[in-house]
């Protein structure tokens, strides 16, 4: 049986429509999918657009709606993209302010920008981000976009307090113990990947930050890292100890990078950030850990090994290239040094 599957907006709410020639046994087989309609005017079926039917119907989880913004909002697009470069925006942050917003837009892609009001917000956050059950992460991020585009670009005032923002996830990060973080660096053979895991765990870097290294950002002089440009377009150093040194010392004479710190296979060429995670799933591998770590994993249990070790939260806070205090301290709930030393009434029984 032929058929074909895809993503689309059907009266403004996210669905999945199925094409496929008539044929008696797949209609009864797709009316067993909760609310499965038949549209006469676009001639195929649609059911609701959730994780299970996208699999159902080999649906990438990450393909949007398939609706062709039109030329007014491509160029409201531009407009914003362009205002978030003139400012200096990094480009993950403009990547996905353009991205949330062309979302909102193409969601109302009939209305004009003028006729959009809170109203419209509101239907977008119940009909789209939380009916597909989007993460509270993003539906900030649409909210943060909306409300810098109506006031900069478009000169118009979206009442964003009116708006229900999610609570914000309270999670704790993620922390290995420093016998995992040693299988993990032992892990590999090869001196660059080596290197490059045991320099994310012993300056506490972010991925990005250490593919941006260059081979002038290392001071062995004064033993410190200048991280550069970092998130939130600041500068930091981070102290470099004698034994990461050596292994860097090792790793150049054998790779002789020639402007990266860690170069891909040409000369000159950036590291790149999926080689490098994948370098990380190996390591995890080859240590037989079984915990679901990610690369930023290291950075937090550096974090959190500094102040098990003493280190006072304030340098910590300098260390890890923080703006709030607030953000640093969550690593006090995960660190065990204090709880260990708590006896249990249970022993007593």
């Amino acid at each position: 049986m032929n058929w074909k599957a895809k993503a689309v907006l059907h009266k403004n709410t996210p669905r999945i429509a199925v094409y496929f020639e008539k044929n008696a046994e797949f209609i009864r087989q797709i009316k067993t999918f909760e609310n499965a309609l038949w549209s006469s005017s676009e001639r195929y079926w649609h059911l609701p657009d959730t994780e299970e039917n996208r699999l159902s119907f080999k649906i990438p989880l990450s393909e949007t709606f398939t609706f062709t913004p039109s030329q007014e909002r491509i160029e409201n697009i531009t407009a914003f993209k362009n205002y978030l470069t003139s400012k200096r925006y990094s480009s993950n942050t403009i990547a996905t302010y353009c991205d949330a917003l062309k979302s909102f837009l193409t969601f109302f892609n009939t209305k004009s920008i003028d006729q959009i009001t809170n109203e419209d917000v509101i239907l977008y956050n119940n009909n789209y981000i939380l009916k597909n059950k989007l993460s509270s992460s993003y539906q900030n991020q649409i909210v943060n976009a909306i409300k810098l585009f109506f006031k900069t670009v478009e000169g118009k005032t979206i009442e964003i307090e009116k708006i229900h923002r999610p609570k914000r996830e309270k999670k704790l990060p993620n922390v290995l113990s420093k016998e995992e973080i040693k299988l993990i660096l032992n892990a590999h053979d090869n001196i660059k990947h080596k290197s490059m895991l045991s320099l994310l765990y012993s300056c506490g870097l972010r991925r990005s930050e250490l593919l941006n290294l260059k081979l002038t950002d290392i001071d062995s002089k004064r033993n410190i890292i200048t991280v550069r440009q970092a998130k939130g377009k600041k500068d930091r150093i981070v102290p470099l100890s004698n034994k990461i040194l050596e292994i860097l010392r090792i790793y150049y004479l054998e790779c002789k990078p020639v402007f990266w710190l860690f170069e891909g296979q040409h000369k000159k060429e950036q590291y790149s950030e999926q080689s490098l995670q994948s370098v990380f799933k190996q390591a995890i591998k080859k240590a037989n850990i079984t915990k679901p770590a990610t690369l930023h994993w290291l950075r937090h249990s550096y974090a959190t090994h500094l102040l098990e070790n003493g280190t006072d939260l304030r340098y910590i806070q300098e260390l890890l290239g923080h703006k709030s205090s607030k953000t640093t301290e969550i690593y006090t709930h995960v660190s065990t040094k204090s709880i260990q030393l708590i006896k249990s009434p249970f022993d007593d029984l």
